[in-house]
């Protein structure tokens, strides 16, 4: 593309002679102008679809042809222009340096002069300068001699980095030529070792930063794992151990072939197109891929949506694939670079080497094979590659990780279905250490893929929500590494069950089989649990389990939501219900891996996703259920007796400290799902409670479980219609979470309800005086003084979290009568905002239904609420106009604004 910027200073060429500053306000409009146009004219090409490297170096060039015309124009006017000129060289340097200018990219110059006339040089650079920030541009500088770029690189590695990707672009070609010269034997030549180091522990750093896996949600395509960073990480650190200026004399100096070296470039040219078109999207510098703009990409690359698949994942995928590429061609150069050299490793080798079997060596806390050909004559070792590495805890050497990588076409089904594979397979999931590394190492190598190709299904695949962080594959083997530490004993104190059935598991490499797999039916769309249960049966099969572990397999995959979703969304009160459960497990073993299966998805999900409400509810149905399946029968138990044995025993506890005929009065007054719901201990809390109401309108207190992250709130008070709705609308009005509810209403016409709260951040609020205003509220509520509603709006402010765009999913409204004998069971799934749960149990109320069970479970964003109710006369909900009216009221009630 030719830049013709003669054209747009017709006016300045006339008045040649004439002062900058005479001709600057002309110079300053004809500059804009022609940005402008051409800045246009890239975009254009951009959107008809011009390669992210065409369109990087059109940018590059116009900036060029600009700051050439600028820095000409400002030399001319000293008196001694020619020797202006010799004392000062204007050099790219950074991004700019390398030709790779986006959109809205910085532009960095060096000011290079002689040492001479610094006071020239400066007013030249300061003229440059203000120029190009009065026409908005990102401009950075320094201004150095030959001398100075030696001391600052030597004691400041950024300035090092940048000094790499120098170019020349006006004044003395001598004086860069004398730099270059110094670069190569004063800079490149120096400490070479101790750069390379710190440029690798500096992309430590910025992958703690930005997220120290390549499949995030929302990664950064500058300095994201497998993004831009990583391929110049790559090449800075081969510039310096191979001393080269051009990534071009790699291929002369035998580092990288011609194939290597265009993958490099192709990938620069991907992440660049997708980076223009953030730029230009934004109309600012933007390097995160967020949600919004991940769906603005999907659609100018031209992926369309295809049944339940996305386009926008389809997109992310393969932007993960790709850069999945980036990340092991910077690992390959990097791993070159950091090596010793090769003929001090065989020296030293041949004496040092530590032979471990099978033609594998241990040299250097490394796993070697010096004889490649033994792979191709017996496939079957690479499985033992992983095998002997674990057993060692060595990593593989380089050339191991390319023999495995140009070795997997050897991987067919004979080799899947090979005893030695398996075996050796299995017992790398036996083994009591590296487990989770072996198996990262393994999918990091895309073995894992070839060896069980359905595994491959869900290789970089995306969910597009913020409740799941990583890709589907990613996910999974993060849930082994959880399932693990259990076993290693890491939370011993906090989880005490949890580690104690980890570790009494009769087959941990079963266990660790289905955590692997439990997702794999995602990459066949909807009724994952399903149809990966099915593929289990398969992989099975295939690796020569016997019938009862096949089984087992599929039982643990077909269900792996099952638990999860009895314990977060059903009534653990209703014995009926976990007499069911108990049913479908069969066996305690069964009981025991799912559990653990659960915790360990659930955990593999993301840091912020197990709470200690989700470990309790999971806890009390694991024990519930077990309870069920060591007594060995599935009928229910006689009630009179139980109830009668817990008021004994809560006349016990009370004693002599309450009036007996008043405890017996509330006791009568108590529903037997009450009295059968909790313990003794707690029933004589609420008696305590229930009494303190007696010549009282409300009694309310708060006991902070800080070790739990949440408080009880307890609100005793006499029931009114609609009760729990104004009790939901004060929490949302005062800022507070509602993460569960125990809605307890005695035949006195006493309401007694149990609330574990916390924030909406998750910490527990011990600030008093919040709780003093939620009290002042809720009798302002409860007396009639102020409409429940008004608190809400009131109240009501928009957070940068309600306003961040997020994936959206319709809401989603499922009415059950066949789950709880004496309810009808409303599921509600939707995204969480202000006021939510007070937007459905209104409505609720306005419909005439009483609310007896509430359940409250949130995953980040997403929503996931249920409610137990009956009619006005007791009953459950049977009509199915009724039925239909109450979903679409719900459905129109969430999504309305406040």
């Amino acid at each position: 593309m030719e830049f013709d910027i003669d054209q747009y200073f017709p006016a300045i060429s006339r008045t040649e002679h004439a002062s900058f500053e005479e001709t600057r306000p002309l110079l300053l409009a004809a500059s804009k102008q022609f940005l402008e146009h051409y800045r246009e004219e890239i975009k254009e090409k951009h959107r008809a679809g011009a390669g992210g490297d065409w369109v990087v170096k059109a940018i590059t060039v116009m900036s060029d042809t600009l700051i050439k015309k600028l820095f000409q124009s400002i030399t001319r006017g000293f008196s001694n222009y020619k020797h202006a000129r010799e004392q000062l060289t204007l050099v790219s340097v950074g991004g700019y340096g390398r030709g790779e200018l986006n959109p809205y990219s910085d532009i960095d110059l060096m000011f290079l002069h002689g040492g001479k006339d610094s006071k020239r040089i400066e007013d030249i650079a300061q003229k440059l300068l203000y120029f190009l920030w009065d026409m908005r541009l990102d401009v950075g500088y320094s201004v150095r001699t030959s001398n100075d770029c030696v001391e600052m690189s030597n004691s400041d590695t950024t300035v090092k980095t940048a000094l790499l990707d120098a170019r020349f672009l006006v004044g003395s070609r001598t004086l860069f030529k004398d730099f270059q010269k110094v670069m190569l034997t004063q800079i490149l030549a120096k400490r070479s070792d101790a750069f390379i180091k710190e440029k690798l522990d500096e992309l430590n750093k910025r992958r703690d930063k930005y997220g120290s896996s390549i499949y995030i949600l929302e990664p950064n395509i500058k300095e994201g794992e497998g993004c831009l960073r990583d391929l110049h990480t790559a090449m800075w650190v081969a510039k310096i151990k191979y001393k080269i200026t051009d990534p071009r004399e790699l291929i002369v100096k035998g580092v990288l072939s011609e194939d290597e070296l265009a993958a490099y470039y192709s990938s620069l040219a991907y992440l660049w197109r997708i980076r223009n078109e953030m730029h230009y999207s934004a109309v600012r510098k933007a390097d995160q891929l967020t949600f919004d703009m991940q769906t603005n990409l999907a659609g100018f690359f031209g992926y369309t949506d295809r049944g339940k698949v996305l386009a926008v994942e389809e997109f992310m995928r393969d932007f993960y694939l790709h850069a999945t590429r980036v990340e092991h061609f910077s690992s390959l150069m990097v791993s070159k670079c950091a090596r010793r050299e090769e003929g001090a490793l065989k020296i030293l080798g041949y004496f040092t080497r530590r032979p471990v079997g099978e033609g594998f060596y241990v040299l250097k806390g490394e796993l070697v094979i010096p004889d490649e050909s033994i792979i191709a004559k017996d496939p079957t070792k690479l499985m033992k590659i992983f095998e002997y590495a674990q057993k060692h805890g060595v990593s593989l050497n380089i050339n191991v990780k390319a023999l495995v990588r140009g070795s997997l076409d050897l991987i067919n089904d004979k080799f899947r279905r090979s005893k030695e594979v398996n075996s050796s397979f299995f017992a790398i999931l036996r083994s009591d250490k590296g487990v989770a590394e072996t198996l990262k190492l393994m999918h990091h190598l895309e073995f894992l893929n070839r060896f069980i190709p359905e595994f491959e299904r869900i290789y970089c695949k995306v969910q597009h929500d913020i409740y799941h962080i990583y890709t589907v594959d990613i996910h999974s083997l993060f849930a082994v590494e959880e399932t693990v530490r259990l076993w290693k004993g890491e939370h011993s104190e906090d989880l005490p069950l949890l580690t104690q059935l980890a570790c009494e598991v009769d087959k941990r490499e079963l266990l660790l089989l289905a955590v692997l797999l439990h997702d794999v039916g995602k990459g066949e769309g909807g009724g994952h649990a399903d149809k990966g249960a099915d593929m289990a049966r398969t992989v099975a099969r295939r690796m020569g389990l016997t019938r009862e572990d096949s089984e087992r397999l599929e039982f643990l995959i077909r269900n792996h939501l099952l638990f999860a979703h009895i314990a977060q969304r059903r009534d653990l009160h209703d014995e009926k219900m976990i007499i069911q459960f108990a049913r479908q497990m069969g066996k305690s073993e069964n009981l025991k891996m799912l559990y653990l299966l659960t915790y360990a998805d659930i955990k593999g999900v993301g840091p912020e996703v197990w709470t200690e409400w989700k470990a309790l509810l999971l806890q009390e149905l694991y024990e519930k259920a077990f309870k069920v399946l060591e007594r060995g029968d599935f009928k229910f138990e006689a009630s009179s007796e139980r109830v009668k044995k817990v008021k004994r025993q809560v006349l016990e506890i009370l004693g002599d400290d309450y009036p007996t005929t008043l405890v017996k009065e509330e006791l009568k007054a108590l529903t037997t799902r009450h009295l059968l719901s909790n313990s003794p201990a707690v029933i004589a809390d609420h008696i305590k409670t229930l009494l303190l109401l007696d010549g009282k309108n409300l009694v309310m207190k708060v006991v902070h479980e800080v070790d739990k992250g949440y408080s009880n709130f307890t609100i005793c008070t006499l029931d009114v219609p609609g009760l729990f709705s104004m009790i939901t609308g004060v929490m949302a009005a005062n800022g507070m979470n509602i993460l569960g509810a125990q809605i307890l209403t005695s035949r006195n016409g006493k309401a007694l309800d149990v609330l574990q709260v916390n924030s909406p951040q998750g910490f527990v609020i011990t600030d008093e005086s919040r709780w003093q205003r939620l009290e002042d509220d809720m009798r302002q509520v409860l007396q009639g003084k102020v409409r429940v509603g008004t608190l809400v709006k009131k109240r009501y402010r928009p957070t940068i979290l309600t306003e961040k765009p997020k994936p959206k999913f319709p809401t989603r409204v499922e009415i059950d009568n066949e789950v709880s004998a004496d309810y009808t069971v409303i599921d509600i799934y939707t995204h969480d905002k202000v006021g939510l749960l007070y937007r459905i149990t209104s409505t609720l109320t306005e419909l005439g239904l009483y609310i007896g069970v509430s359940k409250v479970s949130t995953k980040v964003d997403q929503v996931a609420d249920v409610f137990y109710v009956k009619d006005i006369f007791g009953h459950k909900l049977l009509g199915g106009d009724k039925l239909e009216e109450i979903r679409i009221h719900l459905l129109k009630a969430i999504d309305e604004e406040i």
